[in-house]
């Protein structure tokens, strides 16, 4: 098993009994309890999880909270970001959506638009997109983020540099003005900043919640993200540094 599936089970482990002892986690995962210290050593020392006695803990570690909760969290902001977002879109443009509760917001707007070719590395949303028979669609290889039901890792990101993409539309776990964009999980960060990068443009679509939010990794600065779409209950003291930044932000 490859050392970024077995960390990404120990993680899931965690998530689902909120702490996991060192001889139950090697038994899961059919390893020796030095290699789950190991992984447990290496996951603490990124802020993924507490090191408890005998064993780890989530308490203690901002996460995510479960999909199916944030699907329904701000399910009103998040259209009309998504509405704003689509109403950017070009005909003729290749696109980048990566995965998130607000970026599967907007693919509903895309109908009516042509030409359009979508790269995406989240199930969800290429799901989504299967009913829209006008829109190309490429989902990117990878490891399969079973909680997120998104691909990640080196073959996403191989494919990715085999496109040209004009914009791509991103959903963040937290923003800052100083800052930028943070992450929640270390293991996703290559393959996030990968999509980041990809593109000619980055418009990132976030609920006012987002401001609110720390992440371990830090993702990238301000001066990367060209747009910030948001509702109208964001903070306009943050909405104003961001903008000092030289980032254009719409609030909606």
């Amino acid at each position: 098993m490859l050392e970024f599936d077995r960390q990404q089970m120990v993680l899931h482990h965690l998530r689902i009994n909120g702490s996991g002892n060192v001889a139950e986690l090697a038994q899961a995962l059919g390893v020796s309890p030095s290699t789950v210290r190991r992984d447990l050593a290496d996951l603490s020392g990124r802020r993924l999880l507490t090191r408890v006695r005998g064993g780890a803990s989530l308490a203690g570690v901002q996460t995510e909270p479960d999909r199916s909760r944030r699907v329904i969290a701000q399910e009103h902001e998040k259209r009309r970001i998504g509405a704003a977002a689509a109403h950017r879109i070009v005909d003729g443009s290749t696109l980048l959506i990566s995965g998130g509760t607000t970026t599967e917001a907007m693919v509903p707007f895309l109908a009516g638009k042509e030409r359009l070719t979508v790269l995406t590395n989240a199930l969800n949303v290429a799901n989504l997109l299967s009913s829209y028979r006008e829109i190309t669609v490429v989902v990117l290889g990878g490891i399969l983020r079973h909680e997120e039901m998104s691909l990640l890792g080196p073959i996403a990101e191989r494919t990715l540099a085999e496109f040209h993409v004009d914009v791509a539309f991103y959903s963040a776990f937290g923003i800052d003005a100083d800052r930028g964009l943070y992450g929640a999980h270390a293991l996703e960060a290559s393959t996030d900043r990968s999509l980041l990068a990809c593109a000619a443009s980055v418009i990132v679509l976030a609920d006012h919640t987002k401001f609110e939010q720390r992440g371990p990794v830090r993702l990238a600065p301000p001066r990367a993200i060209d747009c910030v779409i948001t509702d109208s209950a964001a903070d306009p003291e943050v909405l104003a540094g961001l903008r000092s930044q030289g980032v254009e932000v719409v609030t909606c």
